[in-house]
């Protein structure tokens, strides 16, 4: 009997009389031709990965190069959210969105421009063709290492054992790392709304957009379509947005967002969600309506994808939402499984689960005994408009873990980028440091640059720099990045 598994770029045929795999694939995206290989496999692997996303496939090619034989399961293309819909496609539309920024601010310099109508049929082709690119590279850097891409979906039928549309395939260690997906909140009419996985299939820019949430993705996509053109309105259940980082970093971007352009409502609970002839309109519990308008985004949170893993079988500790439980060496209750990413509900973000898969695979495979991911001084941006980086402590959460060791330095002012011009943006900035040699626990800053200025800061951060290595360094002029060691 031969069964074949069938996906974007490859399939597997597989042979229960010889235990042998057939494989077969398309090489189209990377410019071959049709072709096919043969390779002789028994049906047991060293690591089965449930999940081709950043951090599945991170730890199973590393588990490659240390020698062992490998296997990822994925029934989508390969790059999981990040590189489908979440971070790549985003930062497109983001710097899509910079570009509109940067052409209203052009006459500020003295240029005389001219700007025609926003094609955004033609930047979703260009945008997309770029995803499809990342995902042929993606298997080839599997086929590189001998990984096994095998697409379908994945279930449990036992701890060693994954079913694959049907077919049973055995591990000595299985990593679970099925990553998430947009919440939609289940109210009536909730069905009429996109998340962000339907923002990213949008054919044409809806003309009137609603957006419900407080979260980075809500304000990211927001400020994308406001600055392209859209008449945008965020809603949020309480009375803020971005309000796990630090409060400053909320109100700044409120007062920005509000300033430029997009509406902001608070206190706003969902009750349904109806349309007509002039478009959808929200209600909210307290009878106040919104709309009608083109679109309406849900950026309600997100689920982990533990549902149909039929994991139950294997004993594996999950939460009340379905995400998996996991220590600090990434393992579940269950010795052989591991978990990480977006599945284990912590720090939700691909740089995270891509440094967990790899120190994962050192640990297990290259005797590194002991090593795992800090989950702690993670830095990470919100691609706002503008921009927010942060790393660290909160200033509520210093107060709260070291009282009145805490000092906080703070600057605020006008980028320089907008000297020239009428329309300005505030950029604001905030040093977080405890006891007396001033040690900075807390690094936060709003502002045009914040994106790209962090990275340096998190490591200095991460070593455990003091208000006094800030001082003793050069700043470099004309810089927004300078404030940080300017401080006083």
């Amino acid at each position: 009997m031969k069964y074949r598994v069938t996906g974007l770029t490859s399939a597997v045929l597989i042979s229960f009389s010889d235990l042998t795999y057939y494989h077969t694939w398309s090489v189209a995206l990377l410019g071959g031709d049709r072709h096919t290989r043969e390779k002789s496999l028994d049906k047991t692997f060293d690591l089965l990965v449930l999940g081709g996303g950043s951090g599945g496939l991170a730890h199973a090619q590393r588990a490659a190069d240390y020698g062992k034989r490998v296997g990822v399961i994925e029934s989508g293309p390969l790059g999981g959210t990040c590189v489908n819909v979440g971070c790549v496609p985003k930062k497109v539309m983001w710097y899509t969105a910079e570009h509109a920024h940067h052409l209203n601010h052009a006459a500020d310099y003295g240029f005389d421009v001219t700007v025609g109508a926003h094609n955004w049929s033609a930047l979703k082709s260009r945008r997309d063709a770029y995803i499809k690119r990342l995902n042929g590279i993606y298997k080839s850097n599997l086929d590189k290492r001998n990984v096994e891409h095998i697409a379908g979906y994945g279930s449990f039928k036992d701890a060693h054992t994954i079913v694959v549309d049907g077919q049973e395939i055995s591990a000595e260690r299985i990593l679970i790392a099925t990553g998430g997906h947009p919440v939609v909140p289940e109210i009536p009419g909730a069905e009429l709304g996109i998340t962000s996985d339907g923002f990213f299939e949008l054919e044409d820019r809806p003309q009137r957009v609603l957006v419900v949430g407080s979260g980075y993705i809500a304000v990211e996509l927001a400020g994308i379509l406001s600055a392209l053109g859209s008449e945008t309105r965020i809603v949020v259940r309480k009375n803020g947005i971005v309000r796990t980082f630090d409060s400053m970093l909320g109100a700044e971007l409120m007062e920005s967002m509000r300033a430029h352009g997009t509406a902001i409502e608070t206190g706003v609970i969902p009750k349904n969600l109806t349309q007509n002839e002039a478009g959808l309109t929200l209600t909210s519990v307290d009878g106040r309506t919104f709309g009608p308008v083109d679109s309406l985004i849900w950026a309600v949170g997100r689920a982990p994808n533990t549902a149909d893993l039929n994991i139950e079988v294997t004993g594996v500790e999950m939460d009340a939402r379905g995400f998996i439980a996991t220590n600090k060496l990434q393992q579940t209750n269950i010795e052989h499984i591991t978990a990480l990413g977006d599945v284990t509900g912590r720090a939700a973000l691909t740089p995270v689960a891509i440094a967990a898969g790899r120190r994962l695979a050192d640990r297990l495979y290259n005797g590194m005994e002991g090593r795992h991911l800090d989950y702690h001084l993670i830095p990470t941006v919100v691609f706002s408009h503008p921009p927010i980086g942060t790393v660290g402590l909160t200033e509520d959460g210093a107060r709260a873990e070291y009282g009145n060791a805490v000092k906080i330095y703070s600057s605020s002012f006008t980028a320089m980028f907008y000297a020239l011009g009428d329309v300005k943006r505030r950029s604001t900035m905030k040093l977080i440091t405890v006891g007396e040699e001033e040690r900075i626990v807390g690094c936060h800053v709003i502002g045009e640059g914040a994106d790209e200025m962090l990275q340096g800061f998190a490591v200095a951060i991460r070593m455990g720099a003091t208000k006094a290595d800030f001082d003793d360094t050069v700043a470099i002029h004309p810089t927004s990045a300078e404030e940080f060691v300017t401080m006083r």
